[in-house]
């Protein structure tokens, strides 16, 4: 990707926050929802009006409310990426082992994760060893197959201007065809079929503009919707 491209990327790209704001538009009122560690925690924060999410966290909370005031937090309530929660009336603790029976036993109505890459036919990568990677999968590979519904939440592009949705990962694979969604920084793209298809993207770019970010071919099949957030 040469310089002007990767500045108009710039420019144009929805923030973290807009990102996990449409992402949480999707999540249906009542759903058991488990949120990965670092950036999909930030969907919790806005959850439609007149909606509710139960949110699910691997170390063992069932419908864990919203982040405490700064120095008012409970360390001994914490979410699986180590953040103080508060908790909603009628939360439940539970074992680690029994949060994982929740997981592979199909209880859980969405997860939402982050991803290194993300290919056509729903291969996901988000994790990898190293001195910036985690140690290892941890129970991304768990939820990916547990979760009714996977969805991705991700830069379009690497740092480096690469894409990260491709034909084929070439990390190694957190699971095989579980990918449903992908919520990026220009676009929502739905995996039908082992293809990208595009729902939404950016007024700001064009298709091929688009295309050419990213690493496989976008289908077009139906209505392709402006992609529009509230500035956050």
């Amino acid at each position: 990707m040469n310089a002007i491209k990767s500045a108009n990327y710039e420019d144009i790209k929805l923030s973290n926050a807009q990102i996990a704001w449409r992402a949480a538009q999707d999540i249906a009122d009542g759903a058991y929802v488990n949120l990965g560690i670092g950036f999909p925690e930030m969907v919790a924060r806005y959850q439609p009006p007149g909606r509710e999410a139960i949110f699910h966290t691997e170390n063992g909370i069932l419908d864990f409310g919203e982040a405490p005031p700064a120095g008012e937090e409970d360390w001994d309530l914490i979410n699986a990426g180590k953040k103080a929660v508060t908790l909603n009336p009628g939360a439940a603790f539970f074992h680690h082992a029994d949060s994982f029976a929740m997981v592979r036993g199909g209880h859980l109505d969405v997860a939402i994760l982050g991803a290194y890459q993300v290919a056509q036919n729903g291969d996901l990568a988000n994790w990898s060893v190293g001195a910036k990677g985690v140690p290892a999968v941890g129970g991304a590979m768990d939820l990916v197959h547990g979760a009714k519904r996977v969805a991705v939440l991700t830069e379009h592009i690497t740092r480096k201007g690469e894409p990260k949705l491709l034909e084929r990962c070439t990390l190694p694979l957190t699971g095989v065809g579980c990918v449903t969604r992908i919520y990026t920084s220009l676009a929502v793209i739905d995996i039908e079929n082992a293809r990208f298809v595009l729902r939404e993207k950016l007024p700001a770019i064009s298709l091929e503009g688009l295309q050419s970010l990213t690493g496989a071919e976008l289908v077009i099949d139906g209505l392709v919707t402006d992609l529009n957030v509230p500035e956050l």
